[in-house]
């Protein structure tokens, strides 16, 4: 299993930088994702149910995420995802907002990628703990980058 948590601090208001998580903003933040749609929609978010396509190189996978936590006051916001991917990973992960100044945010991205078979364990072991982190940094600093974007 893969684990991270990361943060950052944007010089951005915390409405803002959460706007990034919209519907329609998500493939501003995840270029990779081609499509987010809901599919299922349920009060206060938690259960909530979208179905993402990601496109890497030529492949696309489809698969549905789950919303499994949600918090959304004035100075903390925070969602929680999960979703299985190719029946060979199992992939959570966070995002929370918090409000440090009027145009200051904190940004915590945490999560987890477990691998549920054999091939999903094995290709966890290939890909590396050093290529997670330049993902994560990479996701840190797009949100940043789109979140600084006037």
């Amino acid at each position: 299993m893969i684990q991270w948590k990361d943060e950052v601090i944007i010089q951005a208001n915390i409405k803002k930088v959460w706007s990034l998580f919209d519907e329609e903003n998500i493939t501003r933040i995840m270029p990779k994702v081609v499509e987010h749609k809901l599919v299922e929609k349920h009060d206060g978010e938690i259960g909530s149910k979208y179905q993402q396509k990601y496109k890497e190189g030529k492949r696309v996978e489809t698969y549905i995420v789950e919303v499994l936590d949600y918090e959304n006051t004035e100075n903390k916001k925070h969602k929680k995802l999960g979703f299985v991917l190719a029946k060979a990973f199992e992939i959570n992960f966070s995002y929370t907002l918090e409000k440090m100044a009027e145009s200051k945010t904190r940004f915590i991205y945490e999560g987890h990628n477990k691998g549920l078979n054999f091939v999903g364990r094995a290709m966890l072991k290939l890909g590396g703990e050093k290529n997670n982190k330049k993902v994560v940094q990479d996701f840190l600093e797009l949100v940043e980058k789109e979140s600084l974007k006037e």
